[in-house]
């Protein structure tokens, strides 16, 4: 075993507070992060609840950031953005609210403006192909499918 850095309860909370304030965290997360740091199972629930109740580790405010950020940045879908929280173990009701967070005319928009930029860039002269290119690219992003039909229906 290599010779691996052990942290005290204190110096081990002081670091998951730092982690926790780089950016939003959920406890996913934060368990793994603790798991790394080799602590026990007794530590981990003390920082985690220490977390909690100061509030660093908020999975309300955590889902929508995520929601708002990877839909802003990465012009990601809701429905990508549903199956990314899902696998951070998000709760359902904690969804619900960051897909509130998406304005309903930015998203069609957007949906709009990457599938323009993406048609674009396919090089494809076969009509029937190109669609179907589109259309995969856009649910890849985890667009909806009657929202991406509508769309590229009226670009190709």
């Amino acid at each position: 075993m290599k010779n691996e850095k052990s942290y005290t309860v204190d110096e081990a909370t002081k670091l998951m507070e730092n982690f926790c304030a780089y950016q939003e965290r959920c406890h996913k997360e934060v368990a793994q992060k603790l798991y790394d740091l080799h602590m026990i199972p007794e530590a981990r629930e003390k920082i985690t609840l220490h977390l909690l109740q100061q509030n660093f580790l908020n999975e309300e405010r955590f889902s929508k950031a995520f929601a708002r950020g990877k839909f802003s940045i990465k012009n990601w879908g809701r429905i990508r953005i549903v199956n990314e929280l899902k696998f951070r173990n998000i709760s359902p009701y904690n969804i619900k609210t960051a897909l509130k967070e998406i304005d309903d005319e930015a998203y069609l928009k957007t949906l709009q403006k990457v599938a323009e930029k993406k048609a674009e860039v396919i090089k494809e002269p076969n009509a029937f192909k190109k669609r179907s290119k589109l259309l995969s690219y856009l649910s890849s992003k985890g667009y909806e499918s009657e929202l991406i039909y509508e769309v590229v229906n009226g670009l190709i």
